[in-house]
């Protein structure tokens, strides 16, 4: 076979590739902003629990179970240190039930 063979050949194969690799970084790229997306999500919803309740510190027990669900799920997708000192004084509150 001359090479003109070899390359006619490989540029599909090496175009197919090339349109695998792009199609992964594609959907990496999106799958890194859901996750960013769920993270503001996350953050913003236990912010306002927080701030809803803090005066009285007392909170409905389904409202800290939701925020304990947040949190927990915020932490697994690489949440930061704010959302602990936040989770810290919730988990000190009156449950009301």
């Amino acid at each position: 076979m001359e090479w003109l063979e070899i390359a006619a050949k490989a540029v599909p194969v090496v175009g197919f590739v090339g349109g695998i690799i792009g199609f992964c970084v594609r959907v990496w790229k999106e799958l890194k902003q859901a996750k960013e997306g769920d993270m503001c999500v996350l953050r913003q919803l236990m912010l306002d629990i927080y701030y809803r309740h803090k005066d009285t510190k007392v909170i409905p027990e389904y409202e800290a179970k939701n925020f304990m669900l947040m949190y927990e799920a915020y932490k697994a997708r690489g949440g930061n240190s704010f959302i602990d000192e936040v989770h810290n004084h919730v988990v000190t509150w009156e449950l009301e039930v």
